[in-house]
């Protein structure tokens, strides 16, 4: 589904992201990417869906290139990939359905474009999504009145409304509290089991990684340290992935370490 062969990605400052990355992922697959802040676990993830290039090696996704696309085949490639930021991306003074809305614009004819009617089956189908992640109740209210948890399923809901095949989340749930994190990962683990869609997500807490990810990767300095399933981590690979700032990158904002199963 998704394979690295030896990717390098330099920026044009000569900053290093990434190198010598080799894995792959198959169709299904459930996997968190951890490690320090900028580790490159962001620029990892951006390569999939070409917001970034990469500098070297090659990037296969379902049997295609990915650097060899240009134009038209980008965008009809990216419509394959749903993309969750930390910020959510939403227009916070349109209603829930709008915002969900907006997934299907690329697909919908020029005046359709336009005029921003959209088909009854449309809204049926940004509708389905909303209640996939639990939230059907909240279609027409305004997004600046839900909380951020909300606001994250609605932008989980707009993702799911392309129909992807893959989902790629960069840091969903770190400006969240506890309880509505665990609440937006169930939603996450929900869609991985029942749909088959394959979930590659980067994340800062370990032990919410540990608990619904099948597999760990962990990225140190743009390389990959560790490759293996989620049962397998423990403080020895903890300590390869974060080195001499493993208790640091392990404390919650009140100090106290995550107890890593």
């Amino acid at each position: 589904m998704i394979e690295f062969i030896n990717v390098e990605k330099t920026y044009a400052n000569k900053v290093r992201a990434l190198q010598n990355v080799n894995f792959k992922v198959e169709q299904g697959e459930f996997v968190a990417i951890i490690g320090l802040s900028g580790a490159g676990k962001s620029t990892l993830i951006r390569c999939i869906n070409r917001m970034h290039d990469i500098t070297s090696g090659e990037l296969i996704v379902d049997h295609i290139d990915v650097s060899s696309l240009r134009g038209k085949a980008v965008r009809q490639y990216r419509r394959r990939i749903g993309m969750v930021f930390q910020s959510f991306n939403l227009v916070t003074r349109s209603s829930v359905l709008k915002n969900v809305l907006v997934s299907l614009v690329p697909d919908l004819p020029v005046w359709r474009k336009i005029s921003g009617i959209f088909s009854r089956e449309h809204k049926l189908l940004a509708l389905k999504a909303l209640d996939q992640v639990g939230i059907l109740d909240k279609a027409y209210v305004r997004v600046d009145q839900l909380s951020g948890g909300q606001q994250q399923r609605v932008a989980l809901a707009r993702t799911l409304a392309q129909n992807p095949d893959i989902i790629l989340a960069d840091e969903p749930i770190a400006s969240l509290d506890p309880i509505t994190s665990k609440q937006v990962m169930d939603d996450f683990k929900h869609i991985n089991e029942t749909m088959n869609i394959t979930v590659l997500l980067n994340i800062h807490h370990v032990e919410i990684a540990l608990e619904y990810a099948d597999r760990i990767i962990g990225v140190r300095a743009g390389e990959i340290v560790f490759d293996g399933k989620a049962t397998l981590v423990d403080d020895e690979v903890l300590q390869h992935i974060y080195g001499s700032k493993m208790e640091e990158a392990l404390q919650t904002e009140e100090g106290a370490l995550l107890h890593v199963r």
